[in-house]
């Protein structure tokens, strides 16, 4: 039994799990950061354009009907 601890012990291949799972963790906050930051530039961006196209529309004729 206690070989087998001592061998358990010095294994480190479990670290390097450990260690894949930490940097999984790292680039998925960054991609969920990174794609909240861009829905709200698309937001911002659609809320703009459609500011535009209603204060162009405001006053002006409206179109001849066929």
């Amino acid at each position: 039994m206690k070989a087998f601890l001592q061998t358990f012990m010095r294994d480190e291949s479990g670290a390097s799990a450990a260690e894949y799972a930490l940097i999984l963790a790292i680039v998925g906050i960054g991609i969920a950061a990174a794609a909240l930051g861009l829905a709200v530039s698309i937001q911002n961006a659609m809320d703009d354009a459609a500011d535009t196209i209603d204060a162009k529309g405001e006053g002006s004729e409206p179109l001849p009907s066929n």
